[in-house]
């Protein structure tokens, strides 16, 4: 039975793939979510120019696989960085911040991370336009009769109310964020995904290894809905307060 198990060292190769994933997972979430929301807004407004160009964004990032985005982004943008940042970047280079040394993430993460947040943050721009179109139009209107400004109206009425509407859909976005980040593996970048392959590879316990990772996404997506319904859970008690 033990010899069927994994050594200690895969098993923490796996840890440590999973600390990749949560972290570039979580930072996407937070960029998406903010991006998301000022594409929303932008979109929200009387700005004719504006609603086009996001309109085209969400068209270009939400009707094409995020592979092949993860590929530009990685070969064709990548590429038309200089050559000097770069080479920075491949040599790991550290910040010392007070009493602290940063290490900079590296090129791939870098990439990875910015192609999941412009592919997730069109899909959180809808969540929050559908959001915004389940507050009834009466208030809005209620709103510019009595006076406020357009801002106004959307920031205390408008955007509290579609926020919280929006907030299940979101979880369920926020969940594909961890499944997606799977895919950076193409990239090189080295997520749980790419580090069991490594596993895989060495140690030819391919049910071991790939039960273990599936579990840790498991884990991870579970983390996230148990969150949120806490979360969601505190605000209805609040209102009914």
């Amino acid at each position: 039975m033990f010899e069927q198990l994994l050594e200690p060292r895969y098993l923490w190769w796996l840890w440590d793939g999973f600390l990749v994933t949560l972290a570039i997972s979580l930072l996407t979430i937070i960029l998406s979510t903010v991006l998301g929301f000022l594409l929303v807004i932008a979109q929200q407004s009387h700005i004719k120019i504006l609603k086009g160009l996001v309109t085209f964004y969400n068209a270009i990032f939400r009707y094409s696989p995020l592979l092949p985005q993860l590929f530009f982004w990685y070969f064709g943008v990548g590429n038309l960085l200089p050559i000097e940042f770069k080479v920075w970047l491949f040599d790991e280079p550290q910040i010392q911040l007070f009493f602290l040394t940063l290490k900079m993430p590296s090129f791939e993460f870098i990439i990875g991370l910015i192609a999941l947040t412009f592919y997730s943050s069109a899909f959180i721009a809808e969540e929050f336009r559908a959001g915004i179109l389940g507050v009834a139009k009466g208030q809005q209107q209620a709103s510019l009769a009595l006076g406020l400004t357009w801002w106004q109206t959307m920031r205390f009425i408008i955007l509290p109310q579609s926020v919280r509407i929006a907030f299940p859909p979101l979880i369920g976005q926020y969940m594909n964020i961890i499944k997606n980040s799977s895919l950076t593996m193409a990239i090189g970048v080295l997520e749980l995904s790419y580090v069991s392959r490594q596993v895989e590879t060495e140690s030819l316990k391919t049910f071991q290894d790939f039960a273990i990772a599936t579990l840790l996404y498991i884990l991870a997506i579970v983390i996230v809905g148990t969150v949120g319904n806490i979360y969601q859970a505190s605000r209805l008690q609040i209102s009914k307060g």
